[in-house]
């Protein structure tokens, strides 16, 4: 148990296409509807936290930042991990769904897991990742 005040209770992916990104997670990659306006704000059940989606305009102007621009060239600064049974059945079955990856699945033995990307259709990057099998005597 942490010491601090503070407790992690759910992600805020803030979106521009409310309604496409929530069609993506709960209709490509399966993640059962909590919550679903229809307009302002729509939940995911991961299993283990909840991902939520709140329109980016709407946040901005909640904020105070609606004057600044809404998006950088830059690399990415947020990743959503998921670990899966198996990277390369998923690979496989959300690829039929349109899912466009990021480049074949592959092993990252320093990490110790293998890993496929892509991204959401607002351009939040995705791992998934299953445990690479430990070599005898380790």
């Amino acid at each position: 148990m942490s010491d601090s005040p503070l407790t992690y209770t759910f992600t805020r992916l803030l979106v521009n296409d409310l309604s496409q990104t929530f069609a993506f997670y709960h209709d490509v990659l399966g993640f059962p509807a909590a919550f679903n306006d229809g307009e302002h704000y729509a939940e995911v059940n991961t299993g283990s936290v909840m991902i939520a989606f709140f329109g980016r305009g709407e946040m901005a102007r909640t904020v105070g930042t609606a004057e600044m621009p809404a998006a950088a060239e830059a690399q990415d600064r947020v990743a959503l991990i998921f670990e899966v049974a198996d990277v390369d059945a998923m690979h496989k079955e959300i690829s039929a769904k349109g899912v466009v990856f990021l480049g074949e699945p592959a092993d990252q033995p320093a990490w110790g897991i293998r890993v496929a990307f892509f991204r959401d259709p607002d351009g939040t990057l995705i791992e998934i990742n299953q445990r690479l099998p430990m070599e005898q005597g380790q």
